[in-house]
Order: structure tokens, then C-alpha cells, then sequence
């Protein structure tokens, strides 16, 4: 299944989007985002320039497809299929440049591209069961292939004799930046339940309104 994704400009290791929902059905998620981070960082110093890797880290695997100086990455379980996860990728990097592709040059505060997790959380589902007919049919489309995406280990990427807990230490100053995208992120849900029951309540202040005027009346 996949379990985090995240994108982020590759110049400088800036987030630009993430799903929102990611990571509270996993134990130790802020550790794996925090690997992420650290990823994210070691791109934007020009390490592991491969346009397309997978990268082992305990029971999980990311995937990231860089293009355009974005880099879309995906964490999944280490069973579920590469094919899938990559064409996931793909789909993401599609539509975030149709939306955005303009404007990631210019982003200048972490998570400017909010609103793409309502498109993240749409694909994930439909790519979270390996046994649908749609998936399936990925599966064996021979012209999408990823034999040769090389594979390394987390450790290895992130450089060797590097601890976990410098990891930990380079995102700490971005924990401040996440409850801001958090907040920002029930601020939308807030105004969209608004917008969706204020019509309702207005009818039924009115109802309410002529039924008590009537009475008066009578």
C-alpha cells in the first residue's frame, strides 16, 4: 500500500505539497517523513541525481521520479508492486505540473501547493488495491517497464556513518512550518462545511422565522 507521499523542489529541498492524510495508520511516520526530509536535502546538494530510484528503509520502500527540478516521491510497503507505485508517481507529476508547473520556480514558503492533497488522496485510493481490473492492466502494460530503477538502501543514500538522529535534528526546524500546513489544512475543511451547510441553515432560520411570525399573527 502506499503510505506517504511528498513533493518537493529539488533546488533547495523545499515542500511544495504532501498528503495530508499520510502516515496515521503507521506506527514511527514522523521518523520516515524526517528520512524524507534528509532525501529531499541531499538533492537539492546535487547527490544521488538519478532521475528514478527506489530506496529500502526498514519494512518500506521509496520511490521518487524527478523532472522538471520536482521531485515526487512515494513511500509503499516493500511487497507492493514498483510498477504501480512509479505510474502513481507519474499521474502526480502530471497533473501537479498542469496545476502548478508555472509557479514552482516562484514558491517561496513550504507547502504553497496546499490544495493538490484533495488530488493525492483522489489517485492514492485508486491505487491502493493491486487487484483491481485497473491496476491490473498496469501491471501488464508491457510498455511501461522499470526493470532497470536502481535500488539502494536508505543508509547508503543518506551517506554512510550518517545517524538517524542528524536526520532528526535538520527537520526539527521544519515542525513549526507542519502545524502551519496543518492549521491551513482545517482551515479548508472549515470553510468548505460553510459553505456546504450555510444555504441550509439560512432556509431553516427562515422556516423558522415565518412559523413564529404566523403564530404571533394568529
Amino acid at each position: 500500500m502506499v503510505k506517504l507521499t511528498m513533493i518537493a523542489r529539488v533546488t533547495d529541498g523545499l515542500p511544495l505539497a504532501e498528503g495530508l492524510d499520510d502516515g496515521r495508520d503507521m506506527q514511527d511516520a514522523e521518523f520516515y517523513k524526517q528520512q524524507v526530509k534528509a532525501l529531499f536535502k541531499n538533492l537539492s546538494r546535487g547527490q544521488n541525481e538519478a532521475s528514478r530510484m527506489s530506496v529500502e528503509t526498514g519494512p518500506y520502500i521509496f520511490h521518487y521520479i524527478i523532472e522538471g527540478r520536482v521531485c515526487y516521491l512515494t513511500m509503499c510497503d516493500r511487497a507492493y508492486p514498483k510498477k504501480l507505485a512509479f505510474q502513481y508517481l507519474e499521474d502526480l507529476k502530471n497533473e501537479f505540473e498542469r496545476g502548478y508547473g508555472n509557479q514552482i520556480e516562484t514558491a517561496a514558503r513550504p507547502y504553497a501547493f496546499i490544495k493538490f492533497d484533495t488530488f493525492i488522496q483522489r489517485t492514492k485510493k485508486l491505487y491502493q488495491d493491486t487487484r483491481t481490473q485497473r491496476n491490473i492492466a498496469k501491471l501488464n502494460d508491457e510498455l511501461y517497464e522499470v526493470h532497470q530503477v536502481m535500488t539502494r538502501n536508505v543508509q547508503e543514500v543518506l551517506g554512510v556513518g550518517e545517524k538517524l538522529d542528524q536526520v532528526s535534528q535538520m527537520s526539527n526546524r521544519l515542525t513549526s512550518e507542519s502545524r502551519v500546513y496543518a492549521d491551513k489544512a482545517r482551515d479548508l475543511n472549515r470553510q468548505a462545511l460553510i459553505r456546504k451547510w450555510a444555504p441550509v441553515a439560512i432556509v431553516l432560520g427562515v422556516v423558522i422565522l415565518l412559523f413564529w411570525a404566523k403564530n404571533k399573527i394568529w
